[in-house]
């Protein structure tokens, strides 16, 4: 019970050191594994025993028999099922022809030089050797995210990482399960007719599953059969059970029907889609956490030793810098990316969460069936691993310096609520080339706002998704536009270290409006104009002006004709190099100006 109990401790211990170091959770996941598993039996035990014990003498310990196997296999198969959930087959075609070449071109460069290296390297079969490759071409956004979060990058660059990232992640999971069900149908030997026949049978029997019961269980949600509160619960057992049912009717085929049930579901339109995920990603946490704790603990310090050599620090340099940059290249060819972009890029490529889990449940799968060489995988898996993740973590934002990707200064503008006031500041900023994000939980704002080709999220901001958002991090204002007071005040208090190190700003309340004392710093454009002013100058004159400043006293008049009219209200300064400042109601008349610039304002027409 100690042990039970103090894996599940740990575990979310770990998850809070990952997330207040700003680190992959897998990191010390593996470490703290490692640490109570192998370490500890060979040199912190006075008896050689693990502090946490899976399987001990095969038939004892937390796990004992085959259960430790069974209970990674159900882990997995949620595991997977959520991956598959976050793959919008939409997304993939809209990502742009440099994302889809490295999840197709990059992965097929990784999977056969890795078998290669593998191969010629360790003398591992071409079986174990493509499985191998298999397991380490997927990244993942749960390594990426936390790695990048603090690096300010262009946005071209953070979005590459990011959607490979989420796209590679299932797909990768399918090839890997498709290779190990290839070697498994005929394990002991050479391939034969039957061995294809059998795998025809695992491919049609997972996928025909997967596929049948995503449309069976999306329809039995959208039609209410279920009660909400059990809708999560359900899910999860339906998961489960088409996992059991599959390998019934083809063994081996339960991981390729829930990747499939999941990717099928996540592209259906449920209402319910959100809602699934959020849950699936809480209990994934959890799963994850207990698991590679588990997985590590039962490394032993035998299977370490297998790769402390040269060889292992050779094919480790092999994946990392030479198949990476290899596939990064070619994926880049004949897109805008500049060749610092591009070496960044290879350089940023930890492997996660996916290829550490389901390596170790192959490599326990086949080493319990005696093939040859199954005894490398984990420990071979955990390494690149590892190994990718510190290299990631501790040089990514050095590396970014070095070759020049790095923003020294973060430009960009995220606008809180994207009502039809934030779309025309929005589009303005857009077309004056700055890079602008709307965020709104209203979709027909954020619909809106997309077909004025503007960036936007439609998201919660009393969530914390915002946050890991790394095609943010050159992000430095932050301008909150809604009508509500709160949520305009909660944005500046939670979010202005983040996005707002420039400058944070939000609209003046009308208790703020009617003291004029109480200006506020941040007050934003006017201290006479609130969310329902702007809203209306918005709807009687759209359109955004701009009117060159002849000198000083000019300026000081302008403003004092925007004081005077209610339906013009100053946005920005725009200097001679065509640079925006943005006007502060704390400021608005002490505004450094030069001749030539010009006052940006809101509303009708302003006479010289």
């Amino acid at each position: 019970m100690i042990e039970l109990a103090g894996i599940i401790i740990l575990g979310i211990l770990a998850q809070w050191v990952a997330w207040k170091l700003k680190i992959p959770a897998i990191l010390p996941l593996i470490l703290i594994g490692l640490l109570v598993g192998p370490i500890a039996a060979e040199f912190l035990s006075s008896d050689g025993t693990k502090w946490i014990e899976p399987i001990w003498n095969g038939e004892e310990g937390l796990f004992p028999g085959e259960s430790l196997f069974f209970f990674v296999s159900l882990a997995i198969s949620i595991i997977l099922f959520e991956g598959g959930l976050t793959l919008k087959m939409g997304e993939v075609k809209n990502v742009g022809p440099t994302i889809t070449k490295l999840i197709t071109i990059g992965s097929i460069v990784t999977f056969f030089g890795a078998a290669i290296a593998a191969h010629y390297i360790f003398y591992l079969s071409w079986k174990m050797s493509f499985l191998f490759s298999a397991l380490i071409i997927v990244t993942g956004p749960t390594v990426i995210t936390p790695i990048l979060r603090n690096i300010p990058l262009k946005k071209d660059v953070s979005a590459v990482l990011k959607w490979e990232g989420i796209l590679i992640d299932p797909i990768g999971a399918l090839v890997a399960v498709l290779v190990f069900e290839f070697i498994s149908v005929d394990a002991g030997g050479e391939y034969t007719k039957t061995a294809f026949i059998e795998f025809g049978k695992i491919v049609l029997f997972g996928s025909t599953f997967g596929f049948t019961f995503a449309h069976a269980l999306n329809f039995i949600i959208n039609k209410k059969w279920v009660p909400h509160y059990l809708m999560n619960v359900f899910a999860l057992a339906a998961v489960l059970g088409v996992f059991i049912l599959s390998d019934v009717f083809a063994h081996e085929s339960g991981l390729l029907a829930v990747v499939v049930m999941g990717m099928v579901l996540g592209n259906s339109k449920s209402p319910y889609l959100k809602e699934l995920l959020y849950f699936k990603e809480s209990l994934s946490v959890l799963l994850i956490s207990i698991l590679f704790i588990l997985l590590a603990a039962n490394i032993n310090f035998d299977d370490l030793l297998l790769i402390y050599n040269w060889n292992t620090a050779i094919l480790f340099a092999i994946v990392v810098f030479v198949l990476r940059p290899i596939g990064v290249f070619l994926s880049a060819q004949g897109s805008n990316l500049k060749l610092n972009e591009k070496l960044f890029i290879s350089w940023v490529g930890p492997r996660g969460i996916v290829a550490a889990g389901i390596a170790s449940l192959f490599g326990l799968k086949l080493a319990k069936e005696g093939v040859p060489g199954a005894e490398y995988i984990t420990p071979l898996v955990f390494m690149i691993v590892l190994g990718t993740v510190l290299l990631n973590a501790t040089t990514a934002r050095m590396f970014a310096k070095m070759v020049g990707v790095f923003l020294d200064k973060s430009e960009g503008i995220l606008i809180i609520g994207a009502s039809k006031v934030s779309r025309l500041i929005g589009h303005y900023l857009e077309s004056n080339g700055r890079h602008v994000v709307l965020i709104d939980s209203n979709q027909t704002n954020i619909k809106q706002a997309k077909e004025l080709g503007l960036e936007a999220l439609n998201t919660d901001i009393y969530s914390d998704t915002l946050l890991d958002n790394i095609e943010l991090n050159d992000v430095g204002y932050l301008m909150a536009l809604t009508g509500s007071t709160d949520i305009n005040k909660y944005a500046i208090n939670k979010f202005s270290k983040q996005f707002g190190e420039n400058g944070s700003f939000r609209l003046v309340t009308p208790d703020e409006i009617k003291d004029f004392k109480n200006n506020p710093k941040e007050g934003l454009f006017s201290h006479t104009d609130d969310f329902v002013s702007l809203t209306e100058v918005a709807r009687e004159y759209p359109s955004i002006h701009e009117i060159i400043i002849k000198d000083r006293s000019h300026y000081d008049s302008l403003i004092e004709k925007t004081n005077n009219d209610k339906n013009i209200i100053p946005l920005f300064v725009k200097d001679l190099n065509g640079n925006l400042e943005i006007i502060s109601s704390h400021n608005i008349s002490d505004k450094d100006v030069s001749k030539g610039s010009a006052l940006v304002y809101l509303g009708k027409l302003l006479s010289v």
